[in-house]
Order: structure tokens, then sequence, then C-alpha cells
């Protein structure tokens, strides 16, 4: 049985509307909020932007570090806490993944959350080592990341054929220097650089399996339906492997 498998709504954590961008990392992280029921965690969310896993987690009585590059961001992030009354739970700190290493202190998050930032930094390497090290020894790291199959599938279903080729062939991932993102990623090497910097993979699950290939009036149609279906594939292959961005949910040994 695994995590996903559990009911939605946990005791104490309650988040926005559940969507099939949100449902899988939720389920994920509820549990392992559960494993330490009371405590107070220490919560880093690298590129957490406007605060739509911060806040939640804030109010659930956890404390917050949002770093992120945009101070637009982080502005709606400061006004958006204040509106949920966990102001003095959430603190803003603008910087970008690259600078992670000297933004956090290490050894001193529970949690670190590391979503969409891989993929566009200059170099992953450091910043995974920084994730490492920002947490305490038994500490997790939720880290999500684009999937490169699906792009591949994406853009020759679309008929970018030439495209979905350089994706493809490319060590990166990428379909050249006009692409929006620096680098794409399969399970394996995703995991290898998370194992390279000490953490130990525990799980992972595709996000977005189906939502991105569905035609609109289908998944606006049926979203309760499609959540469901979306659990239901996320940590089944060959599925999760297709999916539009992979999550791992990573530990460093205590």
């Amino acid at each position: 049985m695994t995590r996903l498998s559990q009911v939605e709504q946990t005791r104490g954590l309650a988040g926005p509307p559940l969507t099939p961008r949100t449902a899988v990392i939720w389920s994920v992280l509820r549990a392992e909020l559960e494993r330490r029921p009371g405590a107070e965690l220490t919560v880093v969310d690298v590129g957490g932007g406007t605060g739509g896993f911060a806040v939640p987690l804030a109010r659930a009585g956890h404390r917050v570090t949002v770093v992120d590059a945009s101070p637009d961001a982080l502005a709606a992030l400061t006004r958006r806490a204040a509106e949920a009354g966990v102001a003095e739970r959430v603190r803003a700190v603008q910087g970008d993944g690259d600078a992670l290493a000297g933004l956090v202190e290490p050894a001193t998050a529970d949690l670190v959350l590391c979503h969409a930032v891989l993929e566009v930094v200059d170099d992953p390497v450091p910043v995974v080592s920084a994730v490492a090290g920002a947490l305490r020894p038994g500490g997790a790291a939720s880290v999500l990341v684009a999937g490169r199959a699906a792009a591949v599938l994406g853009r020759a279903v679309n008929g970018h054929l030439d495209t979905a080729a350089a994706l493809a062939d490319d060590p990166h991932g990428t379909a050249g220097p006009r692409d929006n993102l620096r680098r794409r990623y399969d399970v394996e090497g995703a995991a290898a650089l998370l194992a390279a910097a000490g953490l130990v993979v525990e799980e992972i699950h595709g996000v977005r399996v189906l939502a991105d290939l569905l035609p609109a009036a289908v998944a606006d149609g049926q979203p309760a339906t499609l959540v469901e279906l979306e659990r239901a594939l996320a940590a089944r292959p060959p599925w999760r492997d297709l999916a539009a961005q992979l999550h791992l949910f990573a530990r460093r040994p205590a």
C-alpha cells in the first residue's frame, strides 16, 4: 500500500483545493507530517513563490522559510500569510536556487521543498548538495522536476516532431537555446542526482500523468475523477515515468 491510498483530508493540514498538480505531492507531505504528530517542524521551501505550499504548512503549525528570486512573488507570499493569520510563521528570503547554500543555515530544516527548481538553475549539483546540507539528520526533501518523456511525447502528438527528436537526443533533455528549461529528467537521472548528494530516495511518483494529455473539456468536466486517477497511476510504471513532472521524496540518513 502506498501513501497515496490514505484519506486526503488529514487532520490539522487544510491545503488548497486538490488538483492534478498538487494531489500527489500533498499526499506524500501529509504522510511525512503525520510521522511527527504535534511537532513544530522547520520547513524550507526553495522557489516557493507565493506560498501555495508554505501557507498551508504554516497554518498546520510549522515554521516555513520561503526562498525565491522574485520580489513580487515574495510580496504576494507575505500578504497571503498575513491574510491566513500565519505571518509570524512564514519568513521570506529573496534569492535564487543557485545561492541556496548561503541563504539557509546547515542542518536546521526538518523538511525542504525544492519544486520546479532543478530544471532552471545554472547547475543542479550544488543546489541538491545545499538541499541535503540544510536538512537535519533524518530530515526529508520533496523534489519536483520536469519529466523528459512527457516533453518528448507532448511535442510529438502536437506535430512538432523535430522538437521531439531534439528533446529525446539531447543529454539534458532540452530542445535548444530557445527552450525555457535548461534540463529535464528521467527517473534514473533524478534519483542518481539526489543519491550523489547523500540523500536516500524513498518514493518516486509521477505528477500530471494524464492531465496534460486530456482535452480541457474532459479535465474540467471530471476534476475529482481525474485527481483520483492521477493518484492511482502516480507510483505505477510505466505511467509514472511518462508524467509531466517527477516527484522524488528523499531523506538525509539519521
